[in-house]
Parts: C-alpha cells; structure tokens; sequence
C-alpha cells in the first residue's frame, strides 16, 4: 500500500499553505516524493515487479515536469523544497 490518509494530510500540512491546499505545486511534489521513494524501497524487494517499474518512471517524469514548472516561476520555492526533500538539482 501506498501512503495512508493521515500521512497525506501531513505533508499537505507541512508543505501546503492550508491543510486543504493539495493542488500547489510544492505540496504535489512532495506526495509524488513520498510514492517515489514507496516504489523505490518496493522495487529493491521485488526486482522483478515490471508494472511498479513503469509507475516509478511516470511519477518520476511528472515530478520532473513539476519541478521545471516551479523552477520557472518561483525560484527560491523551488529552491526551498529541493532542500526540504533532499532532491539532486
């Protein structure tokens, strides 16, 4: 299983701007983190999982094309939430 109710709400708490904002960029990223690094962990037990495989590189793509987006627009939100999710620039 992915992640649970309660651990999305506190992302969206912790990266939101209110606990019901779950459509600004910065909280998107952080829940696509958060499933990435699930898939990725999953996928070190199960080498063999071919479909997770191909689920990891499209939420992989979409939080890339997040990233670009939020780089364009704001720079220092983008630059903060590198930091905060440990992500490679």
């Amino acid at each position: 299983m992915s992640i649970t109710k309660n651990e999305k709400a506190k992302i969206i708490e912790k990266y939101g701007k209110n606990p019901k904002d779950s459509g600004t960029s910065e909280v998107q990223i952080a829940l696509l983190t958060e499933r990435i690094n699930y898939l990725s962990k999953h996928l070190t037990e199960n080498p063999k999982d071919f479909s997770s495989r191909r689920t990891l590189s499209l939420l992989i793509s979409r939080r890339k094309g997040l990233l670009s987006y939020l780089e364009k627009t704001s720079k220092e939100s983008y630059s903060k939430i590198i930091e905060q999710l440990g992500l490679r620039k």
